[in-house]
């Protein structure tokens, strides 16, 4: 019994849109095969389990969600552990291990995994297993999958070293472990997802008991020379393949009447409340022959509570695409079921962990409130629902295609013809058409559809009782893996829904362009609470912004106008405003800037064009970082001489890297100091909240 009681961890996991949590399932589900029991909580649930008392070994595993932020569901464990009376010993019992998640394409990879490790350190905790930060950016399987396999022989180290702590011989212990395989070479994981080293020799036998090794020869050779979504080519076709373990399902659905009401979008949101507002404008800031199409919407929030400061952001409850969902029904063979209410309840006897009723499945909606307002069918397939879709699939050679997707030989085809290719789930029934799913199958795996966020681009102090924001219709063209070309979810439905603000009928007498719209979108509130205008007026501050980036700052000028009309005998800061575009006459998004300029709200605009020519002998700059470089005295002097604040918004990838290396040049040059010294500047500048970024990937 005591044995027993040793082979025992402690699983938390913190997650945000349920990757961790998957991940944890995984790593609770193959301990079993390990002679181990995972004793699995969610690290909001403190009734559950007690770090001040825990003896065994403690794996963590936890995702970053905003900017750097942990999940909401770690922010009372952080906020526990972060009490500054703790004593530095508090956990000096404690041997843990933690999986991080993040996006390398954010700035504070990782953050929400780091801050928890770096705390736990704080606090006397001690590794039994190095740290892995896994990142969405490139795939988290290329750090989860190798972590995992390590895990196993670290945790049988860790309980021989307790035993040896103890006192106690570790021959029970020991013999009981090893009866279970266990990866036989130690992975000495990176924290960097650039230092990950994958060696061939780490499939042991270990990965027999957690993945099913599958015949290769039950399809005749293929002659693509090209592999593709659904042909493969050596060695990934002729290879043995070692494939995830089977998900237990856990979901049943039951068909029931088609009387009642569908519940209201509200229900469907935990964080705060969500209003139902009415789209009284719309406006196209490109025109036809831009590359991107960019709106202007705005909602009347006159009759609610809703309020926002310039540089929240907010986000909008959207629907799939109705086109999608019933093609989807009629794939599954479910067309005449749409209307029907289904009742989803958990399996009785299922196997799952922990398993429970999904929250964002209603306890009673329709087949078609569920796919059109709950579940992402745009969400690129987990390697988990690809497996289990195997099952569903009868012809010989998808069924093949589909195992060598799921597995680790078919890693590379995975990321190329999946992930960079965001095929989702209808992509793949199309593409494997003998592969049938369960309603139940698609509860259990897709992902809840998340709510869009958006920059707020105005001042409820200039527009009272308005709220406006900007975006681009998000395109995503045809591609040999996915052949039909598609919209963004919410942009192509927002677009959709004001195409008649946009392109009025001629036979209307209405000229404002909307003014009787009776359209209405459900928003709720999702405040930043750094990204705000400094709390003193007399700052200056310099905005960065080239395309849809710029929605913010329309705010902040809108606002920064209003204050110094109401407040004449205040002193009011310098103001800088970079933005750029690919055409002067084709995206300028707004021209009236200029009435800033004008007005005096705005000291200094500069802009620029990446796509038009010049017959210039100088050459002008292209880019943002390009004109930033030019000033560079005077953003040295506002950030340090003056104490002002830089902010950044817009692209994360192709423009915010460069503008934070632009400064970094700058503060190098004009400290007249080394790059790393530079960097160091810029990195308490962040730290103070004076460098501050809205970026997206």
């Amino acid at each position: 019994m005591c044995c027993d009681l040793k082979r025992r961890f402690l699983l938390l996991y913190a997650t945000q849109k349920g990757q961790a949590k998957a991940i944890a399932e995984e790593i609770w589900q193959q301990a079993g095969a390990h002679g181990l029991e995972a004793d699995m909580h969610c690290i909001s649930e403190m009734d559950k389990y007690n770090l001040e008392t825990e003896k065994d070994p403690v794996v963590i595993v936890i995702s970053t969600t905003g900017t750097g932020d942990p999940p909401d569901a770690a922010r009372k464990f952080v906020k526990k552990i972060q009490d500054t009376t703790l004593p530095p010993d508090h956990f000096a019992h404690l041997q843990y291990g933690l999986l991080g998640l993040g996006d390398s394409e954010y700035t504070f990879f990782c953050n929400g995994g780091k801050t928890v490790d770096r705390r736990l350190q704080e606090l006397g905790a001690q590794h039994f297993y190095d740290t892995g930060l896994a990142d969405d950016c490139v795939g988290l399987e290329l750090v989860v999958d190798p972590w995992i396999d390590g895990l196993w022989l670290a945790l049988k180290e860790a309980f021989l070293l307790q035993k040896e702590k103890e006192g106690m011989s570790s021959d029970a212990v020991s013999s009981s472990l090893s009866a279970a395989p266990h990866v036989g070479h130690e992975l000495n994981l990176s924290s960097e997802v650039q230092n990950l080293k994958l060696e061939d020799e780490r499939v042991r036998s270990s990965d027999v008991l957690t993945q099913k090794l599958v015949d290769i020869h039950l399809v005749a050779p293929t002659r693509d020379t090209e592999p593709s979504l659904v042909h493969s080519v050596p060695p990934v076709s002729q290879s043995a393949l070692s494939i995830p373990a089977l998900p237990p399902e856990y979901i049943e659905v039951q068909f029931q009447d088609t009387h009642g009401k569908n519940p209201h979008l509200s229900s469907l949101i935990s964080e705060g409340t969500a209003f139902e507002v009415p789209v009284t404008k719309a406006v196209q800031l490109t025109r036809e022959d831009a590359i991107k199409t960019a709106l202007l919407l705005e909602l009347d929030i006159a009759d609610t509570v809703f309020d926002y400061q310039p540089g929240d952001a907010f986000c909008v409850i959207c629907p799939n695409n109705v086109n999608e969902v019933e093609e989807l029904l009629h794939i599954l063979g479910l067309s005449e079921k749409g209307e029907y209410f289904v009742c989803v309840k958990v399996k009785e006897g299922t196997k799952k962990k922990g398993a429970a009723h999904p929250q964002h499945i209603p306890e009673r909606s329709t087949l078609k409130f569920i796919l059109t307002w709950c579940l992402e069918i745009r969400a690129i397939p987990k390697k988990a629902f690809l497996r289990a879709l195997v099952e569903c699939t009868s012809d010989v050679g998808e069924k093949r295609r589909l195992q060598e997707l799921c597995s680790r030989q078919g890693a590379s085809d995975y990321t190329r013809f999946i992930r960079d290719s965001n095929v989702c789930l209808l992509d793949l029934l199309h593409a494997f058409p003998s592969c049938k799913p369960s309603l139940n199958l698609l509860i259990e795996h897709l992902p809840k559809l998340q709510a869009r966020s958006y920059s707020v681009s105005s001042s409820n102090l200039y527009q009272p009782g308005k709220l406006c924001f900007v975006f681009n219709i998000v395109e995503f063209p045809a591609c040999p893996a996915r052949p039909v070309s598609r919209k963004g979810v919410c942009t192509g439905w927002l677009a959709e829904l004001v195409a008649p603000l946009l392109h009025p009928n001629k036979n209307t007498l209405d000229t404002k362009g909307g003014s009787s719209s009776t359209e209405k979108i459900s928003i709720f509130a999702r405040p930043n609470n750094n990204f705000h205008l400094p709390a003193d007026p007399s700052v200056p501050f310099v905005m960065v912004g080239p395309g849809t980036g710029i929605s913010p700052f329309i705010g902040f000028l809108q606002h920064r106008q209003k204050l110094r009309e109401e407040h004449a005998d205040w002193e009011f800061g310098e103001t800088w405003l970079v933005f750029g575009c690919r055409h002067q006459d084709r995206d300028y998004l707004f021209k009236q800037l200029r009435c800033f300029l004008e007005n005096g709200t705005l000291t200094h605009l500069k802009v620029c064009f990446s796509r038009d020519s010049s017959a210039a002998e100088v050459a002008p700059p292209k880019y943002v970082q390009d004109v930033i470089r030019l000033y560079a005295k005077e953003i040295a002097r506002v950030l340090l001489k003056e104490r002002g604040y830089f902010y950044v918004c817009g692209d994360k990838k192709h423009m915010a890297d460069g503008v934070s290396d632009a400064v970094v040049d700058i503060l190098s040059m004009e400290m007249e100091a080394d790059k790393l010294e530079a960097m160091k500047i810029l990195a308490m500048l962040r730290e103070a909240k004076r460098y501050l970024q809205d970026v997206w990937s």
